[in-house]
C-alpha cells in the first residue's frame, strides 16, 4: 500500500492492451485537464482520475494512481479493477499501473447503479461545497443521486464525482452542475467576504 492509494491490492494479470473506449477516455480526460479539474497541485500531489465499466459486467477500467501528471495516457497508465471487496479494502487488478487510490469509490457507485458505465472524479471546491454531506452507499437508496449523478466526497475536500452511461453523460453532468452551483458559491463567498 503505498502513501496515496488506501486499499491493498492484487495485480492478477499483466499489460493491458488498448480497449474499446481508451481513445474516448483519453479525450475527456484531456478537457479535464484543460478545466484543471484534474492535475497535479502545488506540491506535486495528483488529482482526479476517470473510469469506464467493462460491458455488463462490475470490472471497469480506470487511470492509475499518479498518473494525473501524464499528459495523454497510454494503456499501460490504466488498470483493469476485476475484483474488490469493500470489507477488506481490497482491490484485484490487471495492468502494469495500479489503480486510483479512488477505485473503491468508483466500485461502490457500479455496485449500487447497473446503469452507470462511466464515472469522474474530480477536484471542484466550490462545486464540493454545495453538494457536501452526503453518503456515498446509502445515496443511492434514500436520495435523488441515481438521476442527479453527482456526489460530494465528505473527508475529501474538492472531491466531486459525477457519472452517468458513458463518459460524455458524466462530463456534461460535472459542467452543468458547475454551471448551476456558480450562484451558490458566489453567494457563499460574498457571505464570507462582504465588501
Amino acid at each position: 500500500m503505498s502513501k496515496y492509494v488506501k486499499f491493498t491490492s492484487e495485480r492478477v494479470n499483466g499489460e493491458l492492451t488498448p480497449f474499446d473506449g481508451f481513445a474516448e477516455l483519453n479525450a475527456y480526460r484531456r478537457k479535464l485537464r484543460e478545466l484543471r479539474l484534474i492535475g497535479v497541485d502545488s506540491v506535486g500531489i495528483g488529482f482526479g482520475n476517470l473510469s469506464m465499466r467493462d460491458g455488463a459486467t462490475k470490472n471497469f477500467y480506470i487511470t492509475g494512481s499518479a498518473t494525473a501528471g501524464i499528459a495523454e495516457l497510454k494503456p499501460a497508465d490504466c488498470a483493469k479493477v476485476v475484483a474488490y471487496d469493500f470489507e477488506r479494502n481490497w482491490i484485484g487488478y490487471e495492468g502494469s499501473t495500479v489503480p486510483s487510490s479512488e477505485s473503491l469509490t468508483h466500485a461502490a457507485i457500479y455496485e449500487s447503479d447497473a446503469t452507470v458505465a462511466a464515472v469522474i472524479h474530480c477536484h471542484d471546491s466550490g462545486l464540493w461545497s454545495v453538494i457536501l454531506n452526503q453518503a456515498l452507499m446509502r445515496l443511492f437508496s434514500v436520495t435523488d443521486v441515481r438521476s442527479k449523478k453527482t456526489l460530494a466526497m465528505a473527508g475529501h475536500e474538492g472531491g466531486v464525482v459525477t457519472f452517468g452511461k458513458d463518459l460524455e453523460e458524466a462530463f456534461t453532468v460535472l459542467m452543468d452542475a458547475r454551471k448551476e452551483s456558480a450562484p451558490c458559491v458566489n453567494d457563499t463567498f460574498r457571505k464570507r467576504n462582504p465588501a
